[in-house]
C-alpha cells in the first residue's frame, strides 16, 4: 500500500513537472506604427504646438494694443477728472461732501501716474477785502492739498496758491455767480500720457 501510494504520487509529480515545462503561447504583441505613422502623428503635434503658440502670442498682441488704445481713449477723460474744480461754502474752507468726491476721483489717477505734479489754486468771490481773500484761497488750497496727502499723494507732488478774488470764473454779482467763484482748480503737469488706474 505504502508502495502503491509512492508510486502514484511520483507519476502525479511526473504529470505536473511535465505540465511546468511546457511552453505557454505569449499573445503577439501589438502592431507598432510604422515610421511613417510616426513621422506623421509627431509631425501634427508639432504642428498643432506650433499654432497653439502663434494664437497665443497673437492674443497677448492684441490685448496689449486694445489696452494701449483704452489708455488713448481714456487720456482726455482722465485728464478732465484731474482739473476738475471744488466749490466752497461762503466764506469757508471746509471740504463739502461734493468736493470730497471730486477728490476721491482724482486719488486713483495721481496715484497711478506717480510723475504728475499738481498745482491747487485757490479762489473766492469779490465779497471781503483783498488780503482777507488771498488768505482765504490760501487756506482753501491748503484744506486740498491736506486732503489728498491724507489719501496717500505725495506732499511733494502738490503745490498750492492763492489767486483770491482776481480771477473770477464768472462775471456777475449774484449768488450764482459767486458760487462757481468760490472754487480750487487744478493744474496737473509732468507725466506724459496719463495712465488708468488699477482695477
Amino acid at each position: 500500500m505504502i508502495r502503491r501510494t509512492t508510486v502514484l504520487s511520483l507519476a502525479l509529480l511526473s504529470v505536473v513537472g511535465l505540465d511546468a515545462c511546457r511552453r505557454r503561447v505569449v499573445p503577439a504583441p501589438a502592431p507598432v506604427a510604422t515610421s511613417n505613422d510616426a513621422q506623421r502623428q509627431a509631425d501634427s503635434l508639432a504642428a498643432l504646438r506650433a499654432q497653439q503658440r502663434a494664437d497665443s502670442i497673437a492674443a497677448a498682441e492684441a490685448a496689449a494694443r486694445e489696452a494701449a488704445s483704452a489708455n488713448q481713449r481714456t487720456a482726455p477723460e482722465l485728464a478732465a477728472v484731474l482739473t476738475q474744480k471744488v466749490y466752497f461754502d461762503y466764506d469757508q474752507d471746509v471740504l463739502r461732501d461734493d468736493a470730497r468726491a471730486v477728490l476721491d476721483a482724482k486719488v486713483p489717477i495721481l496715484l497711478a501716474n506717480p510723475a504728475i505734479t499738481v498745482a491747487i489754486t485757490g479762489h473766492t468771490d469779490e465779497r471781503g477785502t483783498a488780503e482777507y481773500n488771498l488768505a482765504l484761497g490760501q487756506r482753501r488750497a491748503a484744506q486740498v492739498k491736506r486732503y489728498l496727502e491724507a489719501k496717500g499723494v505725495p506732499e511733494s507732488r502738490l503745490s498750492t496758491q492763492s489767486l483770491g478774488d482776481s480771477q473770477p470764473a464768472v462775471a456777475g454779482s449774484d449768488e450764482s455767480a459767486y458760487q462757481q467763484n468760490r472754487r480750487a482748480e487744478f493744474q496737473p503737469s509732468g507725466g506724459g500720457a496719463l495712465l488708468r488706474p488699477r482695477s
